[in-house]
């Protein structure tokens, strides 16, 4: 097994890991690179190698800046099978449509006010290219050994970081290799905690945060029950910014449990997001399907 890191190197978006055997190559990942516009305009370079050479992409989770570039890729040629859980296909349908029409929008922005070098500016990809991308996923169970590559079998595992994530693990018989994708915290509140890894030859892990400590939960929460206790009792509204994939999941069950709990005062709540509404209806489903990822 050969590794080439195509993305998320010396940033932390667009990752993409290339696994090439004798026999097939597999992307790890492949997200599109997000934050300033140097990083950006990576998504418009040429694939390192030709779309149509990957043998197949296995995909550890649903956001943006891990498989937000497979539009362009099956545009460009990629015709092989994308391996992720179910819920991953789930939420990952609803991101890459988001995202398709937000490509869209931005490039009929940038005509309209001009501000593009291109006198036609055009999206990175379009509603088509999503809607090829999603019908390409094929949905593994986690603990369920799959063909990868033809010598190569692989396994989904829970991560803990959003519903569906997957640390995913990769054998030849011989050496093993281990991706963590992005972990999530042990004391996730809808969650159950990652799973310990297999034994491995190699290990390729996320560290976005590896430099840092998360602040104790339990006293942001009690922050966040206070301003909105003092917001509310002089009349005023809470306007609370959250992504839509897991935060605003996990921010309505710690509003709910505040309240429950008296406290912040009993006051309606509103997600006015289409976005993490759809999103909300496949946690919904999990919850009620008794889903092995949900904690209980």
């Amino acid at each position: 097994m050969f590794l080439t890191f195509l993305g998320a190197n010396e940033t932390v978006t667009g990752s993409k890991t290339l696994l090439e055997t004798a026999r097939g190559r597999l992307l790890v990942d492949c997200g599109l690179f997000q934050g300033t516009r140097d990083l950006r305009l990576r998504n418009w370079k040429s694939f390192p190698i030709p779309p149509n050479e990957i043998t197949a992409v296995a995909l550890s989770h649903a956001h943006l800046d891990h498989c937000g570039y497979l539009p362009a890729l099956t545009r460009d040629g990629f015709e092989g099978p994308i391996f992720c859980t179910p819920n991953t296909a789930a939420l990952a349908a609803i991101v890459l449509r988001d995202s398709a029409r937000l490509q869209e929008e931005d490039a009929e922005f940038a005509r309209r006010k001009g501000f593009s070098k291109h006198a036609e500016p055009r999206a990175l990809y379009g509603p088509g290219d999503a809607e090829r991308a999603i019908a390409m996923f094929r949905p593994i169970e986690f603990g369920a050994d799959f063909t990868a590559l033809t010598d190569i079998t692989g396994r989904f595992d829970p991560a803990g970081h959003i519903l569906g994530s997957s640390i995913i693990t990769l054998t030849d018989g011989t050496k093993t290799v281990v991706f963590s994708g992005d972990l999530g915290r042990s004391s996730h509140p809808l969650l159950i905690a990652p799973a310990a890894p297999s034994a491995a030859d190699a290990i390729v892990i996320e560290s976005t945060y590896g430099n840092r400590e998360h602040p104790d939960f339990d006293a942001e929460l009690e922050a966040m029950a206070a301003a909105i206790t003092r917001t509310i009792k002089r009349g005023g509204t809470v306007v609370i910014p959250a992504f839509a994939v897991d935060r605003t999941e996990v921010l309505l069950k710690a509003l709910h449990d505040l309240q429950d709990t008296q406290r912040i005062p009993r006051v309606p709540i509103h997600v006015d997001s289409p976005m993490a509404l759809a999103v909300m209806r496949v946690y919904r489903a999990a919850i009620v399907d008794r889903d092995p990822e949900i904690r209980t």
